[in-house]
C-alpha cells in the first residue's frame, strides 16, 4: 500500500495509546506509526492505527466524531473522574432512572465542558495530567463541546450504577459529561467503564486485539488486517484524474478545475483523488475563483 495503511485496535484496558503504537511498531517493523485519538489507560475500544505515509493522515481525518459506551456510579467522586482515582466525596442522594435519563437528556446539542485535570489538554505549555501528578490544580476554561445523541442504556438503581451511550464531537470527555449529569442532580459521580466503539469512521467490529495482532506477526499475516489509507477518506467525495493530470497532481502542480467534470457538481470541501490507474494519491481541494484544483496532502509517492 504505497500511501501507507491503517490497522483498528481493540485497545485492552490499562495499556497507554502510546503503548499500544510501540507495541505495533515492533509487531510491524515499520518505523512510522501513530495513532487517532487517545484513550484513557482504564479505556477500551476503537483506537485506529496508522503506518508509514498514512501517519500523515492524522491530524486531517474527515470523520472526527467518537461514539461511546460508558458506566458511571452516583454518589462517588475521585480526582480523575473515574474509578481509578482517588475518592474525593461520597454523597447519599440518590436517584431514579427517570431523574438521571433527564438530566443525561439535558446535555445533548452544545454544551461547556471543563477539561479534567487528568488530560492531555495543554496550559501554559504543560499538560494537565502531568501537573495533576504533582499535585497541582490550575484553573482550566470550559470549551464548547457537541453531544449530537445521549441515550440511557442500562440502570441500576439499587447500586446506583447508569450506562449511557454517547454520540458526540472530537474534544467531548465522558468522565467529565458523567461527572456533570451526577452533580447536576446533586450526587457526584465518577466513570466505573468506558468503551469506545467509534472513532474516525471506524468501527469495534473492525477491531482486532493485540493478542490477536501478535498471533497474525507470528504467521506472518499481519498484513492481511490492514486497511488501505482511502478508507479513512471515504465519506468525501473523490474524483479520478486522467493520466496527465495524475502526472501533475503527483508533482504538486495546481490542476484546471473546470477541466475534471466531477469537480463542477461538487461542494468546496476537500477531495479524495485517485489516479488514472485507480491508485490513491491524496487530497485536493478547489478554488473556483481561480478555477484551480490543488494538492492539500500527498500519500502517494512520486
Amino acid at each position: 500500500m504505497t500511501g501507507g495503511s491503517i490497522l483498528c485496535i481493540d485497545k485492552p484496558q490499562d495499556f497507554t495509546s502510546f503503548d499500544v503504537v510501540a507495541k505495533l511498531r515492533g509487531m510491524s517493523g515499520i518505523r512510522r506509526v501513530g495513532h487517532a485519538g487517545t484513550l484513557d489507560p482504564m479505556a477500551t475500544g476503537v483506537l485506529p492505527v496508522f503506518f508509514g505515509r498514512a501517519t500523515k493522515a492524522c491530524d486531517i481525518l474527515p470523520v472526527q466524531d467518537k461514539r461511546y459506551t460508558a458506566r458511571f456510579q452516583l454518589g462517588l467522586t475521585t480526582d480523575t473522574l473515574d474509578i481509578t482515582g482517588r475518592v474525593t466525596g461520597t454523597s447519599g442522594r440518590r436517584a431514579t432512572t427517570e431523574e438521571v435519563q433527564r438530566a443525561a437528556a439535558s446535555f445533548v446539542g452544545e454544551t461547556l465542558q471543563v477539561p479534567p485535570m487528568y488530560s492531555a489538554v495543554r496550559v501554559g505549555g504543560q499538560r494537565l495530567y502531568d501537573l495533576a501528578r504533582q499535585g497541582i490544580e490550575v484553573e482550566r476554561k470550559a470549551r464548547p463541546v457537541t453531544i449530537y445523541e445521549l441515550h440511557l442504556t442500562g440502570a441500576d438503581e439499587d447500586k446506583q450504577e447508569f450506562e449511557i451511550d454517547v454520540l458526540c464531537a472530537k474534544g467531548t470527555y465522558i468522565r467529565t459529561l458523567c461527572a456533570d449529569i451526577g452533580n447536576l442532580l446533586g450526587a457526584g459521580a465518577c466513570v466505573t467503564f468506558l468503551r469506545r466503539t467509534m472513532a474516525a469512521g471506524f468501527t469495534i467490529e473492525q477491531c482486532i486485539t493485540l493478542d490477536e495482532a501478535q498471533r497474525l506477526t507470528d504467521e506472518g499475516r499481519l498484513q492481511e488486517r490492514f486497511l488501505p489509507v482511502e478508507q479513512a477518506f471515504s465519506r468525501l467525495p473523490s474524483v479520478r484524474l486522467n493520466e496527465g493530470q495524475t502526472r501533475r497532481f503527483l508533482n504538486g502542480a495546481p490542476l484546471n478545475a473546470s477541466r475534471i467534470g466531477p469537480l463542477a457538481g461538487l461542494p468546496d470541501t476537500d477531495v479524495s483523488v485517485t489516479g488514472f490507474d485507480g491508485t490513491f494519491l491524496g487530497l485536493g481541494g478547489i478554488d473556483r475563483a481561480a478555477d484551480s484544483f490543488k494538492v492539500k496532502k500527498l500519500f502517494a509517492e512520486r
